[in-house]
């Protein structure tokens, strides 16, 4: 359900063509909720059959039309709700973490292939993510100058602070990840130098 609640993050800064809604989305909070186009129109459906947003058919160009969304008063009711709803945690699904714990299976090459791979993955993310901090410092970030022009000036300050502070946490989390690479592509290493026969030491328990 968290899918409607980042469409209506958006909305609620203005009104928003469907097109317009999935590049803001990509550019925003696809960073922390990936959601692709076909999820995204069949919950816009929704949302409108439920009265969370009211679409509105707009001229473009001499015949074609396109349909504009606008958030309803109860779509604004729902979010502001949904923010003082404590969180529900899903148990975690982690691809990477899963294979990882399965390595032995694999050839020592493959091993350290997995864990390049993930390192170049989150070597991208985090320079994806230091630049949005950079842009956010200087309030280059296009749907955080969206956000500032429909927020009053005396919110401006815990607006950044909060978009500053979800991206710190990003690049703290990719430096995590990085750095489990590393220490996944030593241990290859080591496991290789030791003929794969090193044994846990034993408890002292």
């Amino acid at each position: 359900m968290s899918l409607r609640y980042a469409l209506l993050a958006l909305l609620r800064v203005g009104p928003l063509s469907g097109y317009e809604l999935q590049k803001q989305f990509s550019a925003s909070v696809g960073h922390v909720w990936h959601a692709p186009d076909s999820q995204i129109y069949p919950e816009l459906r929704k949302m409108e059959a439920e009265n969370l947003i009211e679409g509105e058919e707009q001229p473009r160009g001499q015949r074609a039309t396109r349909r504009v969304y606008h958030v309803t008063a109860d779509g604004d009711a729902a979010f502001l709700a949904w923010m003082q709803t404590p969180l529900e945690y899903a148990r975690v699904r982690d691809p990477a973490h899963l294979r990882a714990a399965y390595l032995e299976a694999a050839s020592p090459e493959a091993a350290r292939e997995f864990f390049r791979r993930h390192g170049k993955q989150w070597e991208a993310e985090l320079a994806q993510w230091e630049g949005e901090l950079l842009r956010i410092a200087e309030v280059a970030n296009p749907m955080l100058v969206r956000r500032l022009a429909a927020t009053d000036p005396g919110d401006w300050e815990r607006t950044i602070a909060f978009k500053r502070f979800t991206y710190e946490g990003l690049v703290d989390r990719a430096r995590i990840e990085i750095a489990w690479a590393q220490r996944g592509l030593e241990l290859v290493g080591e496991l290789e130098a030791s003929g794969g026969t090193a044994q846990p030491e034993a408890s002292s328990a």
